[in-house]
């Protein structure tokens, strides 16, 4: 089974490029036709008569609807062509003949049959005959071809090809219409244009004398009524050039009433001048709308219009309100340099790329659940009122860089699947950035907030070099790694991790699902360089890689919550084949960036991160100092200890501030006592090198007799005896008995705490016990103080 279609072309020759209007005589009225470029129509006509399978034909056919507009023959004779209702219909049939078509296999090349329809049988190819041209009455000729297109071409396949579902039956306007082209099998409104006051017609059907009488009658400044209506382009600019100032051939309109209507090609309303209220809501723009520099000094209403192409407002002014909900801009959306002096609303408008460079907005500026599938650029804007954006989705990057809000900054719920850049931003008042989830950075670097500002966001990365705080501001976050190098804090500033999801006023939490591959949630702050930290807290951060050196008033840094550092190398490690084992601390990233860049240096010490820069001991020193300070000013002092500890270690390698008797006396310090942080261990180890020093050489093998040695005199009388004892004496058996060591114990302990314990020692024994006494209490003391520093608050 074929269906014929009959297509009848119409060549122009003008100051516009050559274009053909077809009409298709496939059951629809003979009037109804549509407008292409020749060379375009030529090739889509010969892959519609070439195809050798439904698919090919299917894309022919879509894109014959892409690249023709709807018109009449008769009317663009004389380049003003009408609507055309029923090839709307056609050509959403065809769409949806190709959209169903695509979906039984993928698309091959045109002349080619696909995988799908490879191991069908194919048809033979349609006919294309070409009848001669007929010259007309003007030097316009007419171009007559039939083409055979076989549309279904057995029952089989039917179901792939005639698939579209029957379309809803239209609803008439609510404005007295023209109802050019109405047919009550197809479509029972037909032309949904207004008709022009005095005739029965709109605008762009009414017949030629008449329209030549109407735009005769506009003056600039006259109020226009052309909802519903279809303007080709030389249709919009009779129109225009009908409203034109003489003085300066820019047009000039009252009210203008564009609800609904649709505009082929250019709509240029360049530098034109709205008196009125300009109405262009559900206004469909096929090519460019092109307003720029216009002036709408009413409000102006493009709710609901959709943008085919560009939409170019730049430096247009709005004296009263732009409303823009629920608008679709499927091309670019320039507002570069525009004026919004009154409210401007963006609410549930989606813009594949839209620039607002440069824009000022004098009253409040909506854009709240708007959708930015492409990049949102509002470089050097100025938001003098509300800025709102609250529950937006940017798909892309949103630039915000250099802009300028006056007041409220709204982006509660808002979604940024790409970077967020507040770079150079100026925040004049109070300002509640979120909470909001940003998939890439939020970038705030070189940004300045001069009132109270709070920010609350999920994202990987907030980047804050070189921004300034002038008022009190708090930084809650969850996911990101925070870089504040070089930031200014003039008052107190808070950067502490939220625990869960944020929660938005109305209870609902901020989904994070554009986070959900991150290992966890944790806040990391990657570096504090150049930082006065006299004002800032943070709380239940991770420091674990954070670079210090560079800030300043550490001493006055205040550290709240569960804030983690980063951990010496657990476990016992060889170096030049001998066993070393780290004390347990808390240490710096920067230690561990210099201690991975020694030759000698073991694994598990973190290397250095790009940018970090070289930073050794003398630069370390100061560091651990300062947070150490910060510890005891905030009563911990057990968490002062590891930094005292990193203090210490770091005067021991330093070769260039330290002297060589210094460094000496802390190898000693650090080798006895762990800087007297470690004294306990070493304490235990003296007394028991001290028992064992005992048993083996100080305690004799048995405890001397005393004699008594004197003359009694033969008649009686005084008698004088010498009570003498032997030298004590090493034992020649056993020395390793528990009677030996619970008498080397006494003695160690009577030495450490007690007085002597007059036990008789050896030669030996006698000097052990002298070590003993003079190092062990010493020992004793420094455990004392260590003991009271790890419990002390």
């Amino acid at each position: 089974m074929c269906r014929c279609a009959k297509w009848i072309g119409h060549l122009e020759r003008g100051r516009h490029p050559t274009v053909v209007n077809l009409r298709l005589e496939a059951g629809l009225p003979d009037r109804h036709a549509v407008v292409a470029g020749l060379p375009r129509v030529a090739a889509v006509l010969r892959r519609i008569a070439y195809g050798v399978d439904e698919l090919a034909r299917a894309r022919g056919i879509e894109d014959l609807g892409q690249a023709c507009t709807r018109g009449d023959p008769r009317a663009e004779r004389h380049r003003l062509t009408g609507q055309d209702p029923a090839f709307a219909e056609f050509r959403a049939r065809a769409g949806t003949l190709s959209r169903s078509v695509r979906q039984s296999a993928e698309p091959g090349p045109p002349a080619r049959p696909n995988a799908a329809a490879a191991g069908r049988r194919t048809r033979p190819p349609a006919r294309c005959t070409a009848a001669s041209v007929t010259p007309g009455p003007d030097p316009e000729a007419f171009l007559h071809v039939s083409v055979l297109v076989p549309l279904v071409p057995d029952a089989s396949r039917s179901r792939h090809v005639m698939s579209a579902p029957p379309l809803p039956a239209p609803e008439a306007p609510s404005w007295p219409h023209c109802a050019y082209g109405a047919d009550p099998a197809t479509d029972p409104v037909g032309c949904r244009g207004v008709r022009v006051p005095g005739h029965t017609a709109c605008l762009a059907h009414l017949a030629d004398t008449d329209r030549d009488a109407y735009l005769a009658g506009l003056t600039p400044g006259a109020d226009v009524d052309h909802r519903g209506t279809f303007f080709t382009e030389p249709l919009l600019d009779a129109l225009l050039d009908a409203l034109r100032d003489p003085a300066t051939r820019l047009p000039h309109l009252g009210t203008a009433r564009f609800d609904a209507a649709t505009f082929e090609g250019v709509a240029g309303f360049e530098s034109a001048t709205f008196q009125g209220v300009a109405w262009f809501e559900l206004a469909t723009f096929q090519g460019t709308a092109w307003f720029e520099s216009a002036t709408f000094q009413g409000g102006a209403g493009f709710e609901s219009a959709t943008f085919q192409g560009t939409a170019w407002f730049g430096s247009a002014t709005f004296q009263g309100t732009a409303w823009f909900g629920s608008a679709t801009f499927q091309g670019d959306a320039g507002f570069d340099a525009a004026t919004f002096q009154g409210t401007a609303g963006f609410n549930a408008a989606t813009f594949q790329a839209a620039g607002f460079e440069a824009a000022t907005f004098q009253d409040t500026a909506w854009f709240g659940s708007a959708t930015f599938q492409g990049g949102a650029g509002f470089e050097a804007a100025t938001f003098q009122s509300t800025a709102g954006f609250e529950a937006a989705t940017f798909q892309s990057t949103a630039g915000f860089e250099a802009a300028t809000f006056q007041d409220d900054a709204r982006f509660g719920a808002t979604a940024f699947q790409g970077d967020a850049r507040f770079e150079r931003a100026v925040f004049e008042r109070w300002v509640s950035l979120g909470p909001f989830v940003c998939a890439g950075r939020v970038r705030l670097s070189g940004a300045v907030f001069h009132g109270p500002a709070t920010l609350s966001c999920a994202a990987r990365r907030l980047e804050c070099r070189r921004t300034r705080w002038l008022s009190t501001a708090e930084v809650r976050l969850r996911y990101a790694t925070v870089d504040f190098a070089h930031a200014v804090f003039e008052y107190p500033l808070t950067i502490a991790a939220e625990a869960g999801p944020f929660v938005l006023p109305n209870g609902r939490t901020v989904a994070e699902q554009a986070l959900a591959h991150a290992p966890d949630a944790a806040v990391r702050i990657a570096t504090l360089r150049g930082v006065d930290a006299a004002h800032l807290v943070l709380a239940d951060v991770d420091l674990s890689a954070c670079l210090f050196t560079g800030a300043v008033h550490l001493d006055q840094l205040r550290l709240e919550g569960a804030c983690a550092f980063a951990k010496v190398p657990p476990g016992t490690h060889w170096r030049r084949r001998r066993p070393v084992r780290f004390t347990g601390r808390r240490t710096l990233a920067e230690e561990h960036h210099w201690r991975a860049g020694q030759p000698d240096a073991v694994r598990g010490w973190n290397a250095a991160v790009l940018g970090a820069g070289p930073v050794g001991p003398a630069q370390l020193a100061p560091v651990y100092r300062a947070l150490r300070k910060a510890f005891e000013d905030g009563k911990n002092e057990p968490g002062a200890a590891d930094f005292y500890y990193g203090e210490m270690e770091m005067r021991r390698h330093d070769r260039t501030g330290t002297s060589r008797a210094e460094r000496g006396l802390l190898h000693a310090y650090w080798a006895l006592s762990g800087y007297g942080l470690r004294a306990l261990g070493w304490l235990a180890i003296a007394m028991l090198v001290t028992v064992v020093l005992l048993m083996a050489f100080g305690l004799p093998g048995h405890d001397p007799k005393q004699q008594a040695t004197g003359v009694v005199p033969p008649g009686g009388g005084k008698v004088t005896f010498e009570i003498g004892k032997d030298d004590p004496q090493n034992p020649t058996g056993d020395r390793w008995t528990g009677k030996r060591f619970e008498k080397a114990l006494n003695i160690t302990l009577n030495s450490v705490v007690f007085r002597s314990s007059g036990q008789d020692l050896t030669t030996a024994g006698t000097y052990i016990e002298m070590s003993s006494r003079l190092a062990e209490p010493a020992l004793l003391a420094l455990a004392v103080l260590a003991v009271r520093g790890r419990i002390k608050r």
